[in-house]
């Protein structure tokens, strides 16, 4: 199944290969894609280098865990998320640690990172489903996320299924074409709206 972005301009290959399957073949993520994938986080760019942004892994060799993340999306998710081999929750702090104002920034900075972590997964073979929907505070209940910190997103990471292997709704979702706004949309010059020359 080809989900090549078919692009204004031409972009690096990585990035036109990338989607987010709702799909998961219950092939294993090495360990050293893994951590290859969290390398690739840690070297996100931040505001003042603050690196915001904190990971909770489960993989399915540890169901205890897996199980502990999998409870923290929301019941939507859950019915696809629980065949991905890996989950993670994405977590922020909302504060400096250098002097403890509030970071407006943070939630862009683990944008940023789960960004990272997706391109570098994606020249890997694998596949990453990004989630706003979990449930933060079974998340803070669930791993004693402190105060000043909160779980804000989830990622699912795995080889994608063959869409034969999905149910509906999911197989359909995975193989409809790919689509997005054009410049035009979402570029802007001169005034908010007014498309970019």
């Amino acid at each position: 199944m080809n989900k090549q972005a078919d692009t204004q301009y031409p972009i690096q290959d990585t990035l036109a290969r990338r989607w987010s399957p709702y799909g998961f073949s219950d092939a294993p993520v090495a360990s050293e894609d893994l951590h290859a994938l969290l390398e690739a986080a840690r070297w996100a760019p931040s505001s003042y280098n603050e690196q915001p942004w904190r990971y909770i892994v489960g993989v399915r060799q540890a169901p205890e865990n897996f199980d502990r993340v999998l409870q923290c999306l929301v019941q939507a998710n859950q019915a696809w998320a629980q065949h991905a081999p890996v989950l993670m929750l994405g977590v922020i702090s909302r504060s400096f640690e250098k002097n403890g104002k509030p970071n407006k920034a943070a939630e862009h900075d683990l944008g940023l990172a789960s960004a990272s972590l997706t391109v570098e997964a994606t020249a890997r073979g694998l596949f990453v489903h990004q989630m706003i929907g979990i449930e933060p505070e079974t998340a803070r209940e669930v791993f004693a996320i402190p105060d000043g910190y909160d779980a804000l997103t989830a990622l699912a990471i795995g080889y994608r299924a063959e869409p034969g292997e999905l149910s509906e709704p999911f197989a359909e979702r995975d193989t409809a074409p790919r689509s997005r706004k054009p410049h035009a949309e979402f570029v802007f010059a001169g005034r908010f709206g007014q498309p970019a020359g």
